[in-house]
This record gives structure tokens, sequence and C-alpha cells, in this order.
């Protein structure tokens, strides 16, 4: 229930978006955009600080230094070797055939950017596995009027591509909440630490990525989550 929900927003969202983005000017979709990016720059910075400071005595002190150092170059180095990001954008170019949407020049860039953005993160995971085990689709449901918000601003200012991230969602969100009970043991505190601190970063990226195009690779960079997630549980 709670991946439903969450889609059905995200979709709401994107129509919300699509209808009033075809009365905004080339220019004012130009800054819309920018203006997305400068927002899901700072959700990713927001939780990116919110994991990795914290206080020791009276001064401000870092944490999981070394963990994003190996989850990042570890998991952009099978992202390369594998080429996500070329698989990630064949599949956008799949949808863009067969939604009739060729003459749609950002479609796919809309699609990967949106679909990075809301898949990314730890409420996605959290949210799911509760949903799985005990059936509590608060919390998805809390993503999903986030996401409907997103989507809504980035599908005004990129087009219908933003719209479709909602099956990547339906997807690994509902394999989560499938084998929620062979996860569960998995995601301890220290795990879904170093998950949210990668995933929030990896937003960071999406916002840099929304305002100077093509500045990181980030789909290549995604293994660095399940990297973390095997950090935290060794370490």
């Amino acid at each position: 229930m709670g991946t439903i929900i969450n889609v059905v927003l995200l979709v709401a969202g994107g129509l919300l978006g699509l209808a009033g983005g075809r009365f905004i000017t080339p220019r004012i979709q130009d800054t819309l955009m920018k203006a997305s990016g400068l927002c899901v720059l700072f959700i990713g910075l927001g939780g990116t600080m919110q994991k990795m400071l914290l206080i020791d005595g009276k001064a401000l002190a870092t944490t999981g230094t070394t963990m994003l150092i190996v989850s990042f170059a570890l998991g952009s180095l099978i992202g390369e070797a594998v080429n996500l990001e070329a698989a990630i954008e064949n599949l956008g170019e799949w949808l863009k055939r067969k939604t009739g949407s060729e003459g749609d020049n950002e479609f796919t860039n809309a699609f990967v950017s949106t679909s990075l953005t809301v898949c990314i993160g730890a409420m996605a995971i959290v949210g799911s596995i509760q949903d799985g085990l005990l059936g509590d689709w608060s919390t998805l449901a809390l993503k999903g009027a986030l996401d409907c918000i997103i989507v809504c601003t980035m599908t005004a200012s990129l087009g219908r591509g933003c719209i479709f991230s909602a099956l990547p969602v339906a997807v690994f969100q509902g394999t989560i909440t499938l084998f929620a009970g062979a996860l569960s043991p998995i995601m301890t505190t220290a795990a879904l630490n170093s998950l949210s601190l990668v995933g929030s970063m990896l937003i960071f990226c999406v916002g840099v990525n929304l305002i100077r195009p093509q500045t990181f690779r980030t789909a290549n960079m995604l293994p660095s989550v399940v990297i973390a997630v095997i950090y935290a549980l060794l370490f």
C-alpha cells in the first residue's frame, strides 16, 4: 500500500507540473529548472550534514569520512565498469520511443535525474521495510507527499520524462517490501546511517547536474550505496 500511495502522489505531482509547464515560457522553465536543482542540491547537502557532523564537546566533528572514500571509490569503479549510466539512459530512450516522445529532447535527462532524486535515500528503504513487515505505510506516504512537490516542480521545467520516474520507484520500493523479512536484519542503524549519508551525497550530485549538466555521472556512483551498507556491517 505504501508504494502504491507513493507512486500515485508522484504521478499526480508530475501531471500537475506538466499541466502548469505548458503555460510557462522557455526562459521561465530554465529558471525553474535551476531553482529545482538548487532545492535538490540543498536537500542532499542537508542530509549529508545531518549524518556527517556531530558535536564533540563544544566543537563540531565529522564522522564517516573513511566510509565515504571507500564507498565512492569502489562504488564508482564498479559503476563505471558496468556503465550503469548508459543502461539507465537506454531505458529512458526506450520509454521515450514507446510513449511517442521522440520530439522531447529533455525526456531522457528528465527521467534519469528525477528517478535518481526520488529513489535514492533511507526513507525509501526504511519505509518499504516497515510496510512489508508491519503494514505501516506512513513513512512512504510522507515520502510520496515530498516526491509530489519535487516531481511537480521538475516536470514543469524538464517535461513529461519526470513522471516516468514512478516506474523505478514502484519496482525498487515494491521489491524491498516483498523481501522485507530478509532485508530487515541487514539494515542496522549503522547501515542505514551510512546508506543515508552516501545517498544524500548522490542527491547533491543530481542537484549539481540540474544546474550544470553532465558534471557528474551519478548513476555510475549508485553501487556506492551498497558498498556503504557492506562497510557498516563489516566495520
